[in-house]
């Protein structure tokens, strides 16, 4: 469900926005929308996931051997859990 949120903007960054929004195909709500989603986003997580992926890809037969039991039966192409 969305909820709706009036700003006021004065007519020339409107007028900006606008001009984006029709640049890249998109809509003045759209880009209000990532804007804010920017605004509230936690930068500890900037990344986050590419280094997870490094640390198993780096690591995951150390896990593995450590914990046996709990390693995947199933492998994908490259060597990866699947």
């Amino acid at each position: 469900m969305s909820k709706s949120v009036t700003i006021r903007v004065d007519d020339q960054l409107h007028a900006l926005l606008k001009e984006r929004a029709e640049a890249e195909g998109s809509t003045v709500t759209a880009l209000i929308t990532q804007a804010a989603y920017e605004a509230v986003r936690d930068p500890r997580l900037e990344g986050a996931a590419e280094v997870f992926r490094s640390f198993i890809a780096e690591q995951g037969d150390a896990f593995d051997a450590a914990f046996p039991d709990d390693a995947p039966d199933q492998r994908d192409s490259s060597g990866r859990a699947a």
